[in-house]
């Protein structure tokens, strides 16, 4: 049986990373302070004026809907995104060596603490998928209308009205369009932004769309495909060697009777098979792609060496059952994503359930478990959140997914206050969020 990569190596990326990446705080945070912001008669007007761009805002959802983001080919919505971030004010946006659209913002505290706002551009439906927005029983009908075009669009209403009030942070704001975040993009957008970006102090994505729920854990996942191979032959004539397919079988059988743990919630499924070459021939080769995932690494990793060892088991019993040892397999990762969380007591956990309340003017927000840009973030120690980009909607990952524009506007206000809190108001509030350097 061949790895890429062992169990072993996983755990010691894993430490090492931890080791790594523990942060120093250079500098205390104060509480979050919204009375004094939202007691701001500029702000006042920026959130009045993010509820009157609303109908635009949902015209521009629509309009990054039908631009095709395949997963690894997002250039034609990046460029578009550029463009408008362009139009807006950001002269020198650029689109990074992943693709990554970035507009840096600057305010007046020299540079920190620095803070991500990001959605992302990607989806998950293949190249050539009909991405017309369609009106349906008073909902809009298209693939990605609400992840994340939502999303993008609500960072745009959001830099559009921050920049004509003229709103000055203390901290800079990094804007990104992100790639990669769906299917087997495996988060690459924001692994290389952290990888080129060493002074960010906080990220928030919009990603999702109600805004009482905030994902402030990271749900770590591990993707594997299987390749199964064996000699092959005709069904009759070389009867009695070993198959791929049943070979596949057998550890297909084994992994659904796995039983993970409900708390920390840790799953598993077999996504997709395929191999064989005709019905009347002895499989040569057979494929099995599986999802792993758990709100805890530990779990995670201990999930991870079962179901290899069953996999190995399984063509130890097909090699068994025909008396041969050529049925083998090779294991290859194609999904790594970190779990992480932000504690409670965070300054940006904490910026997120005043501002829901304030925005909402009832509800405070729940607090939720997700695979998101901001596993990469929380895997780091820096404090991360995900948060909703409004609205309302469902199906997420068909081709029926829909959209309703319900209260729409919460969702760039939610992330106004936010964003304020976090970075602060020249003139009127500290940063909450602190300034790190990365340990010696």
């Amino acid at each position: 049986m061949t790895f890429t990569r062992s169990i072993l190596a996983i755990a010691i990326v894993a430490v090492a990373q931890h080791a790594l990446t523990q942060q120093v705080w250079a500098q205390a945070a104060p509480a979050p302070d919204l009375e004094a912001i939202l007691a701001n008669p500029r702000i006042v007007k920026t959130l009045d004026d993010i509820k009157a761009d609303d109908e635009r805002t949902f015209a521009e959802q629509k309009r990054i809907t039908e631009i095709p983001a395949p997963p690894f080919k997002e250039k034609v919505r990046a460029e578009y995104y550029q463009k408008r971030m362009q139009e807006l004010g950001f002269k020198d946006t650029s689109i990074d060596a992943e693709g990554n659209v970035i507009a840096l913002r600057k305010g007046s505290g020299g540079g920190r603490p620095k803070l991500v706002v990001s959605a992302h551009l990607d989806t998950v439906f293949p190249e050539g998928t009909d991405v017309t927005v369609k009106e349906k029983d008073g909902a809009i009908i298209a693939p990605g209308i609400g992840d994340d075009s939502r999303g993008l669009a609500a960072m745009l209403s959001l830099i559009k009205v921050m920049n004509e009030n003229r709103i000055a942070t203390v901290g800079d704001i990094l804007f990104v369009g992100t790639v990669g975040e769906e299917e087997l993009g495996n988060l690459r957008g924001v692994k290389a932004l952290f990888r080129d970006h060493t002074d960010i102090d906080g990220f928030i994505s919009i990603d999702g769309l109600g805004i009482t729920r905030v994902v402030n854990q990271a749900t770590g996942s591990h993707r594997y495909e299987f390749t199964f191979k064996g000699p092959g032959g005709h069904s009759f004539q070389e009867f009695g060697l070993p198959s791929a397919t049943h070979a596949m079988g057998r550890a297909i059988a084994k992994i659904s009777e796995l039983q993970p743990p409900s708390d920390p919630k840790t799953t598993f499924t077999v996504g997709t098979v395929t191999g064989g070459t005709s019905v009347n021939a002895i499989a040569a080769e057979a494929r099995m792609a599986v999802d792993m995932r758990s709100n805890s690494t530990e779990e995670l990793l201990k999930l991870e060496a079962r179901l290899l060892e069953l996999v190995k088991e399984a063509v130890a019993d097909e090699n068994a059952r025909w008396k041969s040892d050529k049925m083998t397999v090779e294991a290859k990762l194609i999904g790594d994503r970190p779990a992480g969380i932000v504690p409670m007591d965070s300054p940006i956990v904490q910026a997120t359930q005043r501002t829901v309340a304030a925005v909402t003017k009832g509800p405070r927000p729940t607090f939720a478990g997700s695979s998101t840009d901001s596993n990469i973030a929380m895997s780091l120690g820096i404090p991360a959140v995900t948060i909703g980009g409004g609205g309302e909607g469902g199906n997420w990952h068909s081709r029926n997914e829909w959209y309703k524009p319900t209260n729409a506007w919460y969702g760039p206000q939610n992330a106004l206050l936010t964003v304020l809190i976090l970075t602060g108001v020249d003139g009127v509030t500290k940063p909450a969020l602190a300034v790190r350097k990365a340990a010696k």
